[in-house]
């Protein structure tokens, strides 16, 4: 079996005292399929994990009704008509979220997915971590135009040497790292390694060059492929060194600090958590785990423009920045997707002369936040594949769908 789709019959993938051999996850593919189906929603029973508290503030209210979306029609990718519950179905959703105006319009669960289950983000991740940076950034314990060896001096010997901050938030830096995700020694394969994901394949076992974690995958990037500044390569390890120097800068790890300057303050109804690596380290890039509600608060505060019950808990400039900031670094592969597109701050931007910007990750995660529409729509996934791009402009048409036929333009 590859995987299955939530009209399929679902398997018994860890069920049973104890699970059969054939249904029990395997460490080195635990997010393949048909695994990821359930490791996704279960990541503490697969990695080791640090909590990210959500704090004594009372849960912020959720209100809706449904509005029948499933029904809405939209052109798919291969010229058919298809409703939005297809789209559902056909791109291996676990759970859908939709807010308008406010309110919620559609809320749904599938695979086994519950209103409580922390379900992996992936490079959604990244956004999270880029937003206490913007945080951190507007309390002045960080600067985007520093070098990064103002806050981790140890990469003066490394390809991070000259490269500022902004290089790091807009994935411009020009080290070289290989984002293959199906190569078994790329660089993101050893990432997986470093930071606890997968076991060492045998292949490389005492292979000295693979890191064991993630400040040693980082310390040992020496070559650019590009002058800082100079282009867009999307590299997931920027936004580690980026979660470093927040570390070294606030003189807190990563989980207490989104705990402490985000989660805590969102009205998030659970506590998040992060996958950490040998050295206790949150895995920025990747690990963080949330419920389908507590993502939807996420986007509705940055829809919001930061503001939460009159306090101003992400800075309006920052949020600015992401949506009209001085874009124009891109790259052919991310203009398959966004024609006009533009990426900053750890956000894609879905057209640069609009406002909406999208947190997204593989496999199909994705948290959608739309000012044009006044709506923000979650949808957590676990695709067969890393990337596909049908799956996700299926979903994007489908989103742009329920807009128009709700009255936005």
């Amino acid at each position: 079996m590859t995987s299955y789709k939530n009209s399929d019959p679902r398997p018994p993938i860890m069920a049973g005292s104890p699970p059969p051999p054939e249904w029990r996850v395997p460490r080195a593919a635990w997010d393949s399929p048909p695994w990821n189906r359930w490791t996704f929603m279960n990541v503490r029973q697969v990695l080791p994990t640090v909590n990210v508290p959500r704090g004594p503030m009372p849960v912020a209210p959720l209100t809706g009704a449904d509005r029948g979306i499933g029904a809405i029609e939209f052109t798919a990718v291969d010229g058919t008509q298809w409703r939005v519950d297809r789209m559902l179905d056909e791109t291996y959703t676990d759970g859908f979220l939709m807010v308008m105006d406010g309110e919620v319009i559609h809320e749904s669960y599938h695979n086994g997915m519950r209103p409580d289950s922390l379900h992996l983000s992936q490079s959604v991740a990244k956004s999270v971590v880029s937003t206490v940076t913007g945080i951190l950034i507007g309390q002045g314990l960080m600067d985007v135009n520093a070098p990064v060896t103002a806050y981790l001096p140890e990469l003066a010997a490394t390809a991070w040497n000259g490269a500022t901050i902004q290089h790091l938030l807009d994935m411009a830096s020009g080290v070289k790292f290989d984002e293959t995700y199906t190569s078994p020694d790329s660089d993101i394969a050893k990432t997986d390694v470093a930071c606890g994901w997968k076991p060492m394949p045998d292949a490389f076992v005492g292979a000295p060059d693979w890191p064991r974690s993630m400040w040693d995958q980082i310390l040992s990037m020496k070559q650019t492929d590009a002058a800082h500044g100079a282009r867009f390569e999307y590299r997931s390890i920027e936004t580690d060194v980026l979660a470093h120097a927040m570390e070294r800068a606030s003189g807190r790890r990563l989980a207490q600090l989104v705990s402490d300057e985000l989660w805590s303050k969102i009205g998030a109804e659970h506590d998040a958590c992060f996958t950490v690596d040998s050295a206790g380290y949150a895995l920025a890039d990747g690990g963080f785990n949330a419920s389908l509600r507590d993502y939807a608060r996420f986007g509705l505060l940055h829809l919001n423009g930061g503001l939460l019950d009159g306090q101003q808990i992400i800075p309006a400039a920052w949020i600015d920045d992401i949506r009209r900031g001085p874009h124009g670094l891109f790259n052919a592969s991310g203009r398959e997707l966004y024609p006009n597109g533009v990426y900053r701050n750890q956000f894609w931007v879905e057209d640069a002369s609009r406002q909406t910007v999208l947190a997204a990750g593989v496999f199909g995660q994705l948290i959608y936040i739309a000012p044009e529409y006044n709506m923000v729509v979650v949808k957590m996934s676990t695709w067969p594949d890393f990337l596909d791009n049908t799956h996700k402009t299926n979903t994007l048409r489908a989103i742009h769908a329920v807009a128009r036929a709700l009255g936005k333009t």
